[in-house]
This record gives C-alpha cells, sequence and structure tokens, in this order.
C-alpha cells in the first residue's frame, strides 16, 4: 500500500493573503498541520531545507517538535543540503529526534539546489578541498554523517576521563536510523550512486535532462535504474522510493479563485536551464476536478513506481487551508493510487 505525505517548504513573507508572515507563523504552522495530517490517517510530514531564503532552514527543532505532538506519523526532510551540515553535529541531531520519535525519522539529504546565496556554503565554513566540487563535498559529509549514525568510533577517548584511548562514537545513537537516509536523486547517475551507497531514493522534482518524453516516465526510468543497481549491489532490505507532485483539487470557490487560473497554465511539464547550463525537465502540477487528477496521478508512471507520494503544500495559506486540502486528496484522490487512510483515522471516523 502506498504511502502518502506532505512536504512544507515553509515559505513566510508579510504579503497580502498570506497567513505565515514570520518564520515563528512557518514553523508552528508546520507542526500543527503534521497533527492535522496524523488524524487524517496521512502516512509523512516532511519538510524542505533552504538556507538564506524566507523558508524552512534548521529542520531538527521542528521536526522534534512535531515527534512530540504526534504518535505514527513519519517525520522527515526532502532534502538537507550535506554542502551546509557538519556531519558529526547533524548525527547527534538526527538521532536525538529519532529517539523523541520513536524511530520515525525519514531523512532526506542531497548536494542541493541552486540557492539564492552565491557559494553560501561557504559562509558556513564549508569549502571543497583542492581538486574538489560542491558535489564531492556533499558527498563526502553524507558518508562521515552516515559513519556517524552507524556507531562508529571517530575521536580517541581520553585515557584520564575514560580509563582508554580507544576510538568513541557521537551519543546518542538511534538503531535503525541508518536505513531510513534517503538521496535526493536528479539524474540516472546519481541514482544508479544512491543505490550502490545502500540509500533510499528520494527522487527530485526535476530532472537533469530532456528527451521529449513526460517527466513521469523520465522518473519512472530513474526509479527502475535504481532498482536494478540496488539488486546488483546485493543489500538484503527492500528500498524505498519517493516521488513529490503538486497536487491542487478544486472543489469550492476559495480553491477556484487561488488555482483556478492554473488549471490550464500548468497542466504540462516544463522545460529549462537548471544553470545556465543544464537543461532540465520540471513536473506538471495537478490542478482541478478531483476525479480527472485522481485518474491523471493513476496514469503518471513514477507514481505507480514509488512507495511513498510527498504532496507539496501551499504552506502560506495556513493551516485551515491546507487541512483541507489534504482532506480532499485523502478522500478524492488517494484512493485511485492504491492508498486507505491509517487504521487509527478510520477509528476515529
Amino acid at each position: 500500500m502506498k504511502r502518502i505525505g506532505f512536504l512544507s517548504f515553509g515559505h513566510h513573507q508579510p504579503v497580502p493573503g498570506s497567513m505565515t508572515r514570520t518564520a515563528g507563523d512557518a514553523l508552528l504552522q508546520t507542526i500543527e498541520l503534521a497533527v492535522a495530517a496524523e488524524e487524517l490517517g496521512l502516512d509523512g510530514a516532511y519538510v524542505r531545507v533552504h538556507h538564506f531564503a524566507r523558508q524552512q532552514a534548521a529542520p531538527f527543532p521542528v521536526l522534534a517538535a512535531m515527534a512530540a505532538r504526534t504518535s505514527r506519523i513519519e517525520i522527515g526532510t526532502g532534502v538537507v543540503d550535506m554542502r551546509y551540515e557538519n556531519p558529526l553535529y547533524m548525527a547527534e541531531e538526527a538521532a536525538a529526534t529519532d529517539l523523541i520519535s520513536g524511530g520515525r525519522l525519514q531523512l532526506g539529504v542531497s548536494r542541493g539546489s541552486p540557492e539564492t546565496a552565491l557559494d553560501g556554503s561557504r559562509a558556513f565554513g564549508y569549502v571543497p578541498g583542492e581538486g574538489r566540487t560542491d558535489a564531492d563535498m556533499a558527498r563526502e559529509h553524507t558518508a562521515l554523517f552516515r559513519t556517524a549514525l552507524a556507531g562508529a568510533g571517530l575521536a580517541p577517548g581520553n585515557p584520564r576521563m575514560t580509563g582508554s584511548s580507544a576510538l568513541l562514537p557521537v551519543l546518542p545513537q538511534s538503531p535503525g536510523l541508518g536505513d531510513r537516509i534517503w538521496w535526493g536523486s536528479g539524474s540516472l547517475a546519481t541514482a544508479r550512486w544512491t543505490a550502490e551507497q545502500g540509500m533510499n531514493l528520494m527522487s527530485s522534482t526535476l530532472l537533469e535532462e530532456d528527451r521529449g518524453i513526460p517527466f513521469g516516465d523520465l522518473q519512472a526510468e530513474q526509479i527502475a535504474a535504481y532498482r536494478q543497481a540496488w539488486a546488483a549491489a546485493g543489500w538484503t532490505r527492500e528500498p524505498r522510493v519517493s516521488v513529490s507532485r503538486s497536487v491542487l483539487p478544486i472543489v469550492n470557490d476559495e480553491d477556484r479563485r487561488w488555482f483556478g487560473p492554473r488549471a490550464a497554465r500548468d497542466s504540462s511539464d516544463q522545460v529549462g536551464s537548471l544553470d545556465g547550463v543544464t537543461t532540465a525537465r520540471f513536473g506538471r502540477s495537478y490542478v482541478g476536478d478531483p476525479e480527472r487528477i485522481a485518474e491523471d496521478l493513476a496514469q503518471d508512471a513514477a507514481v505507480r513506481e514509488a512507495d511513498t507520494l510527498l504532496l507539496t503544500v501551499p504552506n502560506q495559506l495556513g493551516v485551515d487551508y491546507n487541512v483541507h486540502l489534504l482532506s480532499t486528496i485523502a478522500e478524492h484522490i488517494a484512493p485511485a493510487l492504491g492508498w486507505r487512510p491509517h487504521q487509527d483515522a478510520l477509528a476515529r471516523a
């Protein structure tokens, strides 16, 4: 059975119509939406991480708060830009958050995406080594982070304190968290690399190629390449794969006011330049009648292949509106994809 969750970018700005005018609004409303999503029977509450922008930036406080206010729903990121991270400190934060959640953390990481800051990670103190790229640095940070999660000894003990100079692991440790790390991939090559590393696949909202076929078909090829590489690597556990979609059903006048003009404009993929050089294909939005959206999503090859669907939400419209949005999807769209609400939600209903 497919898992469905929401993905919030945590936008906040004091502009007309915004219900999230401050960073505090965005953080507190994300926590409230996670609580509401669990009550609706959804499976996940995820946040996107961007630096130097009016969005979510420091994920672990809000993830820990979501964990403390919920009991079942997965909490996670999609994704943390590893260029900016101290791998050992992040391992401590991730383990602590996972322990608070009771083992529900699903942590998406990657090299990151185009950003508002020019070489922003350098302002955080992280510069690639000689002959290394930003992507190399992100992968190196990720490798050390995962080593720390695995409990490897990393710092020699002080004999005066411990009676030994044996290498010490970072603490706390949270068993099983290492199997719940996902890599955000935007190409076939990185999907294969992700499988070789033994990480779950978080397929990006854009792919760094365009061959004139629908975005969902490109993603399905990426997922197939990932699973083939996973099998070839000999991993024994079953991997997980997620895709993200913008799904905006229109069922009342408020929906129509906000999203009616997008129904035709955003109904097809977009092709553009990612960095002035690389051509990328961006997925379409699903806007309009719920029954039609359900049919279209059921035909989306990548949605069919993934076990987890993350719904990007317009968080600046506030908690009440997004609960309405997710309720509409849960009732009228998600069942056509093979999803059913969690039994706790059915019992409350």
